[in-house]
This record gives C-alpha cells, sequence and structure tokens, in this order.
C-alpha cells in the first residue's frame, strides 16, 4: 500500500502546533500533536462571477489586472466595434470609443496606457487591419500602422514596448503567419524571430524580451502547441493538454493562463482552465459557462474573462482566483426608505449606520424635512427653522448640526445659518461665510466646515465651538461639492470641484491646524456623493463621475470596492467604513438607503483536517 513518504519522497512533519499560512506552507501535509490530527493546506482555485459590460460584443481584446482593465473593440462591428470600457473589479465603465471600428485584434498595455492593433476591420477591402492605437487613460490616438495587416494577431508587453506575433493575412482555415514585430512607442519593426508554428487566435502574455504564445487555429498550427520567446528567438516548450483557440489568456512567460475558447476540429465551446508553471501544463477549475471568443487579462492567480460568445454575445465577466487566502470585499445592501424623496440633503456625517439623521435638501422646492434613522426605518422628525439644499451637516442622531446651504427664491441666495439638534432644531452661530456645497466633518461642539461655492468656489475654512464659528486656515485651492469625514483636528477633503470644471482626485488632511495634501487619491473624480469615516478610515460612495462606485481609504490610499445597487449624486453619506450609510440622491435614489458592510478581509483557507 501506498503512502505519503513513498508519493511525496518527504515524511509528515510531527508539528505540536499549526505553521505560519502563507503561500510557502501550500501544499504541505504535517501532522498536530496537541490537536491529534492531519492537517494539510491547500490552493483554491475557482471562478466567480464579476460586474456585466455595458455592451455585449466579442473578439475584443482585454489588458491590464483584475482590478484595473481596460476592454475594447470587438464582434460583431459598428456600432460596437469601437467601444471601450474599463474595470475596477466590480463594475465596468464606458469609455471615450476607439476610432476604428475592428474585432480578432492584439492588445498590450494597461489600464491607463493600452494599445490595440491589427484586427478584422469591417468596410475595408481586404477586411484585415493593420492599424494601431494608443490609449492614454482618457482618449485613443491613431499611432503607426503594422508593417502588415493581419487579423487574429496576438500581443504582449507595454505600449511603449510592446510585441506582436502570429496572426493571418487571408481567411478562415488558411495557414496564419509565423512573423514577429515590436513597437517602440512610435513604430512597429519586423524582427528576424520567427514563430516555429504559424499560428492565429491564439494566446499571447508576458512582455516585449520574454513571452509565450500557445494555442491557434488549425490547420495552421497544432492547437496545443507552446512557445517561449527570450528576445532573439522562439523556442517549442511543452503543449497544452487541450488544444483550443480564440481563448482566454492571461500572466507571465513562466506563469500562464488559458480559460475557455473553441476545440478544434469541432470548434466546440469549452470551459476548460489550464494553468502555466514555466514547465508544463496542468489542468484547473473549469469556467461557470462554455465561452469562447472572449478577452483575458491579469495574472495566473488573478485573471479576469470578458466580451465572451456562448452561442450570442453576452456581457458576462468572470473572475479567476487561485490563492491560499480568502478574500471578502465589502457589500452594500437595501434599508430603508426616506418618507421625503429629496437630494442635496445632509446627514450627521458622525452618526453610525443604524442611528442616521438626514435633513433638507431639494425636490421641487427647498426643504426643510428631518428624518431619524434606526437601521431599518426612517421617522419623521421636528422641521429646520430654514428650508434650505446643498448644506452640510455634522456630529450625531441625538446632538446633530446644520450649517451653511443654499436657497433659490427669490433669488440664488447663499446661507450662514447654523441650527443644532437634540431632538428638535435651535439656532446657534452664524458662519462668517455664507456658502454652499461645503464639506463638514466633527460634532455638533467641534465642527469643522471647509470649502463650497459663494457662488464662485472659495477654500475658506471655519471651526464651531458649540457657540461661534472661527476662521480657521484655507484649503490649499479653492473648491466646492467634495465629500470628506472625521473630526474638527483630524479630517479628511476628497475629490471637489476646482473653478475649472474638471473633478478633482485629490485628497486634504487637516491636522487641527493645517490641511496638507496626501499622496493618496481617488480612483475617480468624483463630486458630490456620500461619504463617511474616521481620518484613518473611511469610504466615498456615488457622486458626478462616481456612478455606483464606491472606494475605501485607509489613511494612506483609495481602494475600489463593491458598488451601489443604484447611480446616486447628490446624496448624503455617514457612519464608517465598516457600516457606512448612504440615502438620498438624484436618480432611482431619491427615496432609497443602502447599508455599507465595508473594507475587505484576507483570511487564509481553512487546512483540511482528518482526525
Amino acid at each position: 500500500m501506498s503512502n505519503y513518504e513513498s508519493i511525496r519522497g518527504t515524511r509528515v512533519k510531527y508539528l505540536t502546533s499549526d505553521p505560519t499560512l502563507n503561500s510557502s506552507t501550500e501544499g504541505q501535509v504535517w501532522y498536530n500533536s496537541t490537536t491529534g490530527t492531519n492537517k494539510a493546506l491547500v490552493q483554491i482555485k475557482a471562478w466567480a462571477s464579476g460586474g456585466s459590460m455595458n455592451t455585449a460584443r466579442a473578439q475584443g481584446v482585454s489588458v491590464g489586472t483584475q482590478p484595473a482593465a481596460i476592454a475594447f473593440n470587438g464582434a460583431p462591428g459598428s456600432p460596437v466595434g469601437t467601444k471601450s470600457e474599463e474595470y475596477n473589479g466590480f463594475s465596468w465603465t464606458a469609455t471615450p470609443e476607439t476610432n476604428t471600428s475592428r474585432y480578432d485584434l492584439g492588445g498590450a498595455g494597461t489600464q491607463t496606457a493600452a494599445l490595440g492593433f491589427g484586427g478584422y476591420q469591417p468596410g475595408v477591402p481586404s477586411g484585415f487591419s493593420n492599424h494601431t492605437e494608443e490609449w492614454d487613460g482618457s482618449s485613443w490616438t491613431s499611432s503607426n500602422n503594422l508593417p502588415t495587416a493581419l487579423w487574429g494577431i496576438r500581443g504582449c508587453g507595454l505600449q511603449t514596448a510592446a510585441l506582436a506575433f502570429g496572426g493571418s493575412s487571408a481567411g478562415p482555415g488558411v495557414p496564419g503567419v509565423s512573423t514577429t514585430s515590436t513597437y517602440d512607442g512610435t513604430s512597429w519593426t519586423n524582427v528576424p524571430a520567427t514563430l516555429n508554428t504559424a499560428r492565429t487566435q491564439g494566446g499571447g502574455v508576458g512582455d516585449q524580451t520574454a513571452a509565450l504564445a500557445y494555442g491557434g487555429r488549425p490547420p495552421s498550427t497544432p492547437a496545443t502547441a507552446t512557445e517561449s520567446y527570450d528576445g532573439s528567438s522562439w523556442t517549442s516548450v511543452n503543449s497544452m493538454n487541450t488544444g483550443r483557440m480564440e481563448m482566454g489568456y492571461g500572466g507571465s512567460q513562466t506563469i500562464a493562463i488559458a480559460f475557455g475558447g473553441q476545440i478544434p476540429p469541432s470548434f466546440a465551446r469549452t470551459n476548460l482552465t489550464e494553468e502555466w508553471d514555466g514547465s508544463s501544463w496542468t489542468q484547473s477549475s473549469a469556467t461557470s459557462a462554455q465561452t469562447a471568443f472572449g478577452a483575458g487579462c491579469g495574472t495566473r492567480s488573478s485573471a479576469l474573462f470578458c466580451l465572451l460568445n456562448n452561442g450570442s454575445n453576452i456581457t458576462n465577466t468572470e473572475e479567476y482566483n487561485s490563492n491560499i487566502n480568502a478574500i471578502v470585499k465589502g457589500v452594500w445592501s437595501s434599508g430603508g426608505t426616506l418618507n421625503t424623496a429629496r437630494y442635496a440633503l445632509a446627514s450627521a456625517n458622525a452618526a453610525p449606520q443604524n442611528a442616521g439623521l438626514g435633513f433638507g435638501g431639494y425636490l421641487t422646492g427647498v426643504l426643510s424635512a428631518t428624518e431619524s434613522y434606526n437601521g431599518s426605518t426612517w421617522s419623521n422628525q421636528p422641521s429646520m427653522s430654514t428650508a434650505r439644499c446643498y448644506l452640510e451637516g455634522a456630529g450625531t442622531q441625538a446632538a446633530g448640526l446644520a450649517f451653511g446651504g443654499v436657497t433659490f427664491s427669490p433669488t440664488v441666495a447663499a446661507r450662514n445659518e447654523t441650527e443644532e439638534y437634540g431632538g428638535s432644531w435651535t439656532s446657534g452661530g452664524a458662519m462668517n461665510t455664507a456658502a454652499w456645497d461645503r464639506v463638514g466633518a466633527g460634532t455638533q461642539t467641534a465642527a469643522l466646515a471647509s470649502g463650497g461655492q459663494t457662488p464662485s468656489a472659495t477654500a475658506n475654512s471655519e471651526e464651531y465651538n458649540g457657540t461661534s464659528w472661527t476662521e480657521g486656515n484655507n484649503l490649499p485651492t479653492a473648491r466646492s461639492s467634495g465629500d470628506g469625514f472625521g473630526t474638527q483636528t483630524a479630517a479628511l477633503y476628497a475629490g471637489g470641484q476646482p473653478p475649472s470644471p474638471a473633478y478633482v482626485t485629490e485628497t486634504l488632511l487637516y491636522d487641527g491646524t493645517s490641511w496638507t495634501v496626501s499622496p493618496g487619491t481617488l480612483t475617480y473624480g468624483r463630486i458630490m456623493g456620500g461619504a463617511g469615516g474616521i481620518q484613518t478610515l473611511g469610504f466615498y460612495a456615488g457622486g458626478y463621475g462616481g456612478g455606483t462606485a464606491t472606494e475605501d481609504w485607509n489613511g494612506t490610499a483609495w481602494s475600489t470596492s463593491a458598488p451601489l445597487s443604484v447611480s446616486r449624486t447628490n446624496t448624503a453619506g455617514a457612519g464608517s467604513q465598516p457600516a457606512g450609510l448612504v440615502f438620498g440622491g438624484e436618480g432611482a435614489g431619491l427615496t432609497a438607503t443602502e447599508e455599507y458592510a465595508g473594507g475587505s478581509s484576507v483570511t487564509t483557507a481553512s487546512t483540511l483536517t482528518t482526525s
């Protein structure tokens, strides 16, 4: 009978406690003498559904990583053949379209510096394209053409140092080419190195001097053929277990992945996944559906599969993770409905998720309505003395603060009134500067108000002591409509709109005396969203420029988290990153409340045990 030592060549370790569980422990087996159990740490390999794309299409290309990808072009051509979308790990956002409609093209680069080349271009005489386009994070620009018009071409590397190989200059079923070309950020050059096996519609990963080509369409290639490139020549290496074409792919020369595609000669779609470890291919977990003509990117441990076809073009996205860790990210869920539909309202933003307070706002006119939240339902409370919108708040449900804002009748007028809430509203000290669209932080007796419109953007910053407002040091630049959180002595201001039309990504920190610019910037420049937290831990959701996007703040940097269920702007936020709250807002969110179980946690996958 076989035993572990005869199979693995080593004995089972005898330990009094479990070892540190990390990637170096993966695959190990040990006996825990304290608990009297045999244990092993296994790696989780699984596909899961991601956010749906906005436009269904296939045979496009995607580049980047699983949480930061861009996918562009695709069949069946115009009007979807120029579509471009970005992925943030949860949802897709449409970006400016490419200049040329095409599909089955090659790609390289990152989400903010992508490269697309070749492909099938409807409307040109041969149908085959040599066109090259570059993406700079905001727009697509045409660049110098490929030496030869090719479809089914594959590529890898960076926008300024890309590699292209294979493809076809004729119709399906005709042998592909073995050509290899390099791109230096300006021009393409054919290099002497040629593929050992000509191919089209295969997979390709790596960089300009260390690439891997695999799979492809027969009869131009054995559909399992794999080759490695060292910057000067291609070398045949061990073949794939299952030959395929029009698959998804990701990784590097030494650690790669292939998923989905069509299996010749029947061209049946498959859900098979294979991993490459630098020397051989092994089968892994299957994708959720049998799909082909998809685009993939990312790494072997964290891949993305999109632009899919399972008989028709679909918007599905799948994410692959291979890790000993289970990563749980934030999630939004529906809460109670506001009694008064509104937007441009304010919140006692230091209030916890289950004890919220919302007031003011606008619908068909400015509002003074006040409501309290108990974690499940909203209840009407005494109204403010002064109806207004685009006001700001601080404090809690038991001790709230409302200040600033704007009214529109008989003319647009910035407000400087302050009101304090303790079951009913009473007048507080007037602000020194009347403004709206400020950012508020702190408590009823120690509040902070920053920025705003007077109607021009202002850098004004004021502090409240429970009786009166005192001028503090200004923001570095004038801005309004941002969001923030924290206390009077440790606050954060994120996003906003300066005098120019652009939404900023800048994050500012306040230490009780002065404002400084943080190195951490928002992924999305945005205004008028909902936020909550403390200076070292918070969230920012929705807003113009943000849509449904949520970002978490860890005191140093912002990271993308779960999206809101509905896109909303001019919303109110409160709570914390582990337990946040947004309510009201333009769009579908006029009465809607969402509760946030925020942040992300990483736990080591449980060991398998036997007694």
